[in-house]
């Protein structure tokens, strides 16, 4: 039977993930760990147990400017992606997992972007 424990992490700036695996019945085990997004199966797995978070502009943020900085860099998006992504902070949130958050947030706040972290319904 194989046990499969999995993470996602920010070290020194940068998101991270890693997957542990053993298996019960023999000796044999894995590790992989990588940098940026997690793969969608760890995602998922790390969603269906922890919950969603969802990402918002403070009210009264009114210049996108550095949201699209943050946007663009952090996650290597086109203009017109960054703006599609700054609307929905803006608006209703960006929804991901507590760390994918938590670095989007640091990145904003690094920009003097001021955020709200928040549960997201399942």
């Amino acid at each position: 039977m194989l046990v499969c424990d999995v993470g996602q992490f920010i070290e020194q700036g940068r998101l991270r993930w890693g997957v542990e695996g053993r298996c019960r019945d023999c000796p044999d085990a894995w590790c992989e760990t990588g940098e940026g997004p997690a793969p969608e199966e760890i995602r998922q797995a790390l969603l269906a147990e922890h919950g969603s978070i969802r990402l918002r502009l403070e009210t009264g943020e009114t210049c996108l400017v550095p949201v699209l900085r943050a946007l663009r860099g952090m996650w290597d998006l086109s203009l017109d992606e960054a703006r599609l992504a700054a609307t929905d902070l803006k608006g209703t949130g960006l929804v991901g997992t507590s760390v994918e958050m938590a670095h989007l947030a640091e990145g904003l706040r690094e920009r003097s972007v001021t955020t709200t972290l928040v549960p997201s319904p399942a």
